[in-house]
């Protein structure tokens, strides 16, 4: 059970505050709805008697926050080349609702992206999954959107340099080295 004030993640949607808990008769049928405010002005009404159920939950604490930001610093974990799996499995991870799958789906798709770019479909779930996690992380670091966007964003960019421009730069040299044996006494031929 939730209190007003309760400051709560639901799955998809992102962490919000309890804005009050409301007896409402929608379709001649009386239940008690959380009444959450989210990021943007927006409310959402969610059944009390089925909050846990869907995966709603508390905000994390500032040391899990901290858990949160040492994801964004590690290497990718593996993804299927197949994009349609790759999605499904990155919107599972979503649906879940765990800040860590979240901010795996994160990490892995800003990697992809900096990589060889992204679908639509993708960029749209990063986008998501990114507003998601700031969400939550603004209001358990107790900072603002922009100051946690950057961090994030200054995160995945140290990961990738670290983890993966030494791979892309491997992959890359031998592409523009001349093909041309030049032995010592000056006469060349071409390998």
């Amino acid at each position: 059970m939730f209190n007003v004030g309760d400051k709560i993640v639901y799955p998809m949607h992102g962490a919000g505050t309890i804005d009050a808990i409301e007896e409402k008769d929608i379709l001649g049928e009386k239940q008690a709805y959380y009444i959450i405010k989210m990021p943007g002005e927006v409310k959402v009404m969610v059944p009390t008697a089925k909050a846990e159920e869907i995966g709603v939950r508390n905000i994390i604490n500032k040391e899990n926050a901290g858990k949160v930001f040492e994801i964004l610093e590690e290497n990718e974990t593996e993804m299927s080349n197949n994009w349609n799996k790759r999605y499904r499995d990155n919107m599972e991870k979503m649906k879940s609702g765990d800040i860590y799958e979240v901010a795996d789906v994160v990490r892995n798709l800003a990697f992809k992206q900096k990589e060889k770019g992204l679908s639509t479909g993708e960029k749209k779930m990063l986008n998501n999954a990114k507003q998601i996690l700031v969400s939550e992380l603004v209001l358990a670091e107790h900072a603002s959107q922009d100051e946690v966007e950057k961090l994030i964003d200054n995160k995945i960019t140290m990961s990738f340099e670290e983890y993966k421009a030494p791979e892309i730069a491997g992959n890359e040299i031998g592409k523009d080295i001349v093909k041309k044996f030049i032995p010592f006494d000056g006469t060349g031929t071409d390998l």
